[in-house]
């Protein structure tokens, strides 16, 4: 065994898995269409950002909902956050995957998924043979709600066009939904994720593929779980292909 089958026997045993199927290698994300990428950008002050409608947001560049998100003030989680967290990786992956909220530690650092469940999700990620820089990760809130809570549906409907743009600018091939809230936020469904796993659904008002799994916090709570996550993943990369 090589060096580098080593390092992938490794990110399985993190997920509870023994075998490694290799696969063929992934194809090059295409660049974003033009139109979007021409769209003028909106830059506004940090005291107008609360004003901003959704259509406002849905126009923007990268640089302009970055800044906005920055200063955003559209929901009472401003008054406890540390800072916004945007959201991290390859502007043009082909994989987006999309959490609920940042934890303490993403409050911190401002990027999503690091400190333990972040490094499960790497795992995860590498398993699939894709580095954290190859993907697009977001979550449903750019702000952390206090204690960890559940994201109450006025925080979810204040963030969601930001999140709508960034799927629109980073045009993924996939999206993989991370968590029961997240999963039925995308989806506008109750539906109970043991439910929503192992399905091709499809992100509303787009064509794009949305896969479930569950959140590697939740996979560190319930490490028995762990293999589920595995055949979710290798179900996603099979809709990715277009054998599911």
């Amino acid at each position: 065994m090589n060096n580098k089958d080593t390092a992938r026997s490794h990110y399985l045993e993190a997920l509870g898995v023994q075998a490694w199927v290799r696969h063929a290698p992934r194809a090059a994300a295409p660049a974003p269409g033009a139109a979007q990428q021409d769209m003028p950008a909106r830059q506004p002050k940090a005291e107008n950002a609360a004003a901003l409608t959704a259509q406002d947001i849905l126009r923007m560049d990268w640089r302009a909902l970055e800044q906005t998100v920055r200063v955003c003030t559209r929901c009472r989680l401003y008054q406890t956050r540390t800072q916004t967290v945007f959201g991290v990786g390859d502007r043009r992956a082909e994989w987006m995957v999309i959490g609920e909220a940042p934890g303490a530690e993403e409050d911190r650092q401002g990027e999503p998924f690091v400190g333990r469940a972040g490094q499960l999700l790497n795992a995860m990620l590498k398993a699939i043979g894709l580095e954290r820089e190859q993907v697009y990760i977001a979550n449903i809130l750019k702000s952390r709600p206090p204690n960890n809570r559940d994201p109450l549906p006025d925080e979810v409907a204040a963030c969601e066009p930001y999140l709508m743009r960034q799927i629109q600018l980073v045009q993924p091939k996939i999206i993989l939904a991370v968590g029961r809230i997240a999963a039925q936020n995308l989806l506008k469904t109750d539906t109970k994720i043991g439910q929503l796993r192992g399905n091709r659904h499809t992100y509303p008002g787009t064509d794009i593929p949305l896969v479930v799994t569950y959140h590697p916090a939740y996979l560190l709570r319930a490490p028995a779980e762990k293999r589920k996550a595995w055949e979710d993943l290798k179900f996603a990369r099979k809709v990715l292909r277009g054998e599911a």
